[in-house]
């Protein structure tokens, strides 16, 4: 089902939202809109959610394993329209939160399954595929997932064409999105004369030349100046090339290589030019730390220090007060967004870093069934038309985003969705492989300017190797499976 298809179905009903007071870290939109409604919207597109009578999964428990837990932030009072309360309300399931740290989540997890003690599920990131499935951590979804129901029309594709083994796929995705976008304060570009860089994507003259000419004009050390800060923009540029160091080859069936690429070659050249002109801020010279020591994304945008940040939509998404302390005045329209810039002398096309949502079922785990029903519902509430609108009145009301900022968050999951993708799957490659990916890719954050050549002398024949042995533990975990 389009997202654009049922906005167009969204014009013929009526919608009432109140905006509930919620805790400080997170707001809560009511709705008086009754699911049913919904559910008749969906059902004519052939969407549906089984019966309870007819689940077995329904008034099970499901245990997920994770760092953080966003099942239970709910007051009592408070109606939210998501999948979770589906699960709730419509099933009687519960989860049930197994938490683990961020660090020793995989060691936790391999104890856990090898002491017949699994929990049902984890986040459903790429980090999983295909090394930990590899080493039996994770199981094929696709017993309890029916990748031909409507209801996952959008995502089946993607989820078996780039996370399966053998004939399996091994990952639920409920919704892709972006990784990366460039944010940048409106009032600080327009101080400076540079045209809008949001303006410069819709009229297709959004380039790393470009944007290098931008980073590298308001840079000034001396007024610690610079373009860049964070921790995603050297991954960001060598991704937004429409490829990156380790891909996986559908028509090989096998994941590749790609230091050889120029694609790469000239994102490492932008980032060397980044680098030597004094565009990036030195956290190398700051501990290892961002600006002024602080852990938070965005800092000196708002007071015109910090010209671009290169992360997730998810940064600016706080309240109006505390995203305005960061990202310049929200009321006022400050902050815009857009896709990464294209490269020069590339196809033509703006490449996006995809993202998925969803669930991989862990090895062993007691309730399957339990995980299926709790995507679904998931599924089910980003098609619903309801939580669009509601989730949308949300950002506009609460957020005061600009029906610009709407249009441009609206295009970029087009484009996650679309033809121009790139599927990153470091994390998920084994610590040799990542580690090796990483050293390709953080340029920007070496003490000293790089150049591709010196990162090809120094990696290629350890990653050739590497992904070697990586590809022939796929196929013998193929063949035993």
């Amino acid at each position: 089902m389009k997202r654009r298809i049922i906005a167009l179905v969204l014009a013929l009903i009526m919608i009432m939202a109140l905006v509930g007071c919620g805790s400080s870290t997170r707001q809560i939109v009511q709705i008086t809109l009754s699911s049913e409604d919904s559910q008749a919207i969906l059902a004519a597109a052939g969407i549906r959610l089984p019966d309870a009578e007819e689940t077995a999964a329904s008034g099970t428990t499901v245990k997920w394993y994770a760092w953080y837990d966003d099942f239970h932030n709910y007051s009592e009072d408070e109606v939210v329209n998501t999948g979770y309360y589906t699960f709730t309300e419509k099933y009687g399931c519960e989860v049930q939160w197994i938490e683990c740290t961020w660090d020793q989540r995989f060691d936790d997890l391999a104890n856990l399954v090898l002491s017949s003690n699994s929990p049902d599920c984890y986040p459903g990131d790429v980090e999983t595929y295909p090394d930990n499935c590899i080493k039996g951590m994770f199981q094929a979804v696709d017993p309890y997932i029916d990748y031909t129901d409507p209801l996952w029309e959008g995502t089946a594709d993607f989820a078996y064409s780039r996370f399966a083994l053998g004939d399996h796929v091994y990952m639920i995705i409920t919704d892709i999105t972006t990784e990366h976008v460039v944010a940048y304060n409106r009032r600080v570009i327009d101080e400076y004369g540079y045209d809008d860089p949001a303006e410069l994507y819709w009229n297709n003259e959004w380039t790393w030349d470009v944007f290098l000419d931008m980073c590298i004009d308001f840079s000034d050390a001396d007024d610690d100046r610079y373009a860049l800060d964070g921790w995603a923009y050297d991954n960001a540029l060598m991704e937004s090339s429409g490829t990156d160091v380790v891909t996986y080859d559908v028509d090989l069936g096998e994941f590749v290589t790609n230091l050889d690429d120029p694609r790469l070659e000239r994102a490492a050249n932008l980032i060397y030019e980044l680098k030597k002109n004094d565009c990036i801020y030195p956290v190398w010279n700051n501990g290892w730390q961002l600006r002024g020591g602080q852990e938070i994304e965005g800092v000196g945008i708002k007071e015109g220090l910090t010209l671009f940040w290169l992360r997730g939509t998810w940064a600016f998404t706080g309240t109006v007060e505390e995203m305005s302390q960061i990202w310049g005045d929200i009321s006022e329209g400050e902050l815009m967004f857009c896709p990464l810039p294209r490269d020069d002398d590339g196809d033509g096309n703006y490449y996006v870093t995809v993202k998925t949502s969803g669930y991989v079922i862990v090895s062993g785990a007691q309730n399957p069934e339990g995980v299926a029903l709790l995507a679904s519902c998931d599924r089910f509430k980003i098609l619903d038309p309801t939580v669009v609108s509601v989730d949308r009145k949300q950002l506009e009301e609460i957020y005061l985003w600009t029906d610009e900022m709407l249009e441009m968050y609206d295009h970029i999951h087009d484009l996650a969705n679309g033809d121009y993708t790139v599927v990153v799957y470091d994390a998920g490659l084994g610590d040799k492989v990542d580690g090796a990916v990483n050293s390709c890719k953080e340029l920007g954050r070496l003490a000293t300017a790089t150049t591709w050549a010196q990162v090809k002398e120094s990696y290629s024949d350890k990653l050739d190797y590497y992904v070697g042995l990586l590809n022939e533990d796929v196929d013998t975990y193929n063949a035993a499976n």
